[in-house]
């Protein structure tokens, strides 16, 4: 029969192992076990190299296939009822007529060529790039890496023309086209016009001191002599590549998303788009469409109450658009009518998102657990607001959550105390009775029997706290305050593995204090493996985060003190 301790050992290492497997396989990547690989993606060429195909044409007015591939040329034009058109050779979607605009946290390009924000870096964000460190880019159009934020008008129009699209050439209203920064004021506003197919459209970016958030509004005009009917559109568009930086040893969701009041948050992966198995809400009159990775969201967010569509597409190789559209209604000759939409590019803080839009707090991905996640998330909130670092909050949450389960947790240190206890009488059972198993495993019952001892009674108190302790993991990988958050000393970033690797090591010989306190498995193979099990986690946490290594430290330490007071008590220390 095998000991607590070993039960325990392999259910949570085996918990771990399908947790870790079974996220792998749902952010696309192939499974530890074998079976088919995720979606094949070939890897996207620079900015003038794509063929401008993938998107599969279904027609008609305002249909996914009238939006233009972000491939097409500049002067291609798509009806509103055909199919993308292809790209020309050495054609782009960017041009190299941008406007900048910038406060105090955000600075955005936005490109004259259909008003496309092409580049988006995070002011109080930095990433290690070689050994400089630099504002984080979000969105960019670069060779190897594309994320673009999109809008234009598709509907009916005469044939050979199309309404202005994000690829249609936009002059700034006024005539000029210098940066805007963020002064004395509390904003910049930059304002862009383009005409086609009969139709005006002036665009407005709002860009406001301390947000993470840019207002857009569209003013759209019928300048021709019939009526027409436009919807606008607004998307974003990514390559299937995983951002930079990431580690092999563990993996957050990089793809689209999909929000409404009905359906609630939906993840809509490139490998599922690649594979046209994409399941998402199609219409609603509210919700939003984005891009999640591990820390940063952009989104776009129109007006609450507005009927919308909502869609994704492959439309390039390795490169998918998620977008929605919105009909603004038929409009008389002459006649102008407004949309207005939010474009967000920041970080995933939950009380930023919480105020901006309903569900988007739900980008700080936690998985299954998140409702067991957000109530930890906000304590730890409130310890960081106490002491002052987020370190040190860790290190309260994890004493907190530990002193909180100390009943269940005792229960299961006086099973083990116990079972420790009476160790040298099972080995001698054991050794008694040799390979015979069926007298050897009444011998072990008639002794737990008479010592009233449970040898599974420390299983239960474990099994609760470990959706618990699961959610606190997901809470500190998931925080994007953990990001460049220093502790002490040594840790400069909670997010980042330790440098010297001192928190792994420091937590591996916690590791053996544990087994050492707890009972000895009479198997000597049972025994070797209790043995080299810190060693292997050790190594596993030499790529983790600090933040989540210090959790687990601090967690062993004090499980290690309550365990030797139970101990002591009980006269099984020096057993």
């Amino acid at each position: 029969m095998q000991t607590q301790r070993m039960i325990l050992w392999i259910v949570f290492s085996m918990s771990l192992l399908f947790l870790w497997d079974s996220w792998q396989r749902h952010q696309g990547h192939a499974s530890l076990f074998g079976g088919p690989p995720p979606a094949e993606q070939g890897v996207h060429e620079g900015p003038g190299g794509r063929s401008g195909t993938g998107s599969s044409a279904r027609g008609g007015a305002g249909s996914d296939a009238a939006i233009p591939p972000p491939t097409a040329a500049s002067g291609t034009a798509a009806s509103g009822t055909g199919a993308p058109a292809p790209a020309t050779s050495g054609a782009a979607v960017a041009s190299d007529q941008t406007i900048r605009l910038t406060n105090d946290v955000l600075s955005i390009d936005i490109d004259l060529m259909g008003g496309q924000v092409r580049r988006a870096e995070l002011l109080g964000h930095r990433e290690e790039n070689g050994e400089e460190a630099q504002n984080l880019v979000l969105l960019q159009y670069a060779p190897g890496r594309i994320y673009l934020a999109q809008s234009g008008l598709i509907g009916d129009t005469t044939p050979g023309a199309s309404f202005p699209t994000h690829r249609t050439p936009m002059t700034p209203v006024g005539g000029d086209a210098s940066p805007r920064t963020l002064g004395a004021g509390n904003a910049v506003q930059l304002k862009l016009a383009a005409e086609s197919g009969g139709v005006r459209l002036v665009r407005t970016y709002t860009l406001e001191r301390g947000e993470y958030v840019v207002q857009v509004k569209d003013e759209v005009t019928n300048l021709s002599n019939a009526p027409l009917s436009p919807v606008l559109y607004l998307q974003l568009t990514r390559d299937g590549d995983a951002p930079p930086g990431g580690s092999k040893f563990y993996s957050t969701y990089t793809g689209p998303v999909v929000y409404t009041n009905e359906e609630k948050f939906q993840k809509v992966s490139f490998s599922d788009i690649e594979k046209g198995k994409a399941n998402y809400a199609k219409s609603a009159d509210d919700g939003w469409v984005g891009i999640i990775q591990h820390y940063f969201v952009a989104a776009w967010i129109p007006q609450q109450g507005v009927q919308r569509d909502y869609y994704v597409r492959k439309v390039d190789n390795n490169l998918y658009s998620v977008g929605i559209k919105e009909p603004l209604g038929t409009l008389a000759p002459n006649a102008t009518t407004s949309a207005e939409s939010q474009l967000l590019v920041g970080p995933q803080k939950q009380q930023m998102l919480e105020s901006i839009a309903p569900g988007l707090d739900l980008t700080v991905d936690y998985g299954w657990l998140t409702v067991i996640a957000k109530p930890i998330y906000w304590l730890l909130e409130k310890l960081h607001g106490l002491v002052g670092n987020w370190g040190w909050a860790i290190v309260l949450l994890t004493l907190l959550i530990k002193t909180i389960f100390f009943p269940l947790q005792a229960a299961s240190y006086k099973s083990m105390a116990r079972m420790k206890a009476v160790t040298p009488r099972l080995t001698a059972i054991r050794e008694r009775y040799g390979d015979d198993r069926v007298k050897m495993n009444q011998a072990m019952m008639e002794l737990y029997k008479t010592e009233k001892i449970n040898p599974l009674g420390g299983c239960l108190p474990i099994v609760v706290q470990i959706p618990v302790f699961i959610a606190l993991y997901w809470v500190l990988l998931a925080s994007v305050e953990m990001r460049n958050a220093p502790w002490i000393g040594w840790i400069h970033d909670l997010s980042a593995p330790d440098p010297y690797f001192i928190l792994p090591l420091v937590m591996a010989g916690t590791m053996f204090i544990q087994v050492k306190l707890n009972p000895r498995p009479p198997d000597p193979i049972q025994a070797k493996m209790m043995m080299i099990m810190p060693l292997v986690f050790s190594v596993m946490f030499f790529f983790f985060p600090a933040g989540l290594v210090l959790y687990w430290l601090v967690n062993n330490v004090y499980s290690i003190a309550q365990q030797w007071v139970i101990n002591k008590k009980l006269g099984v220390l020096n057993k």
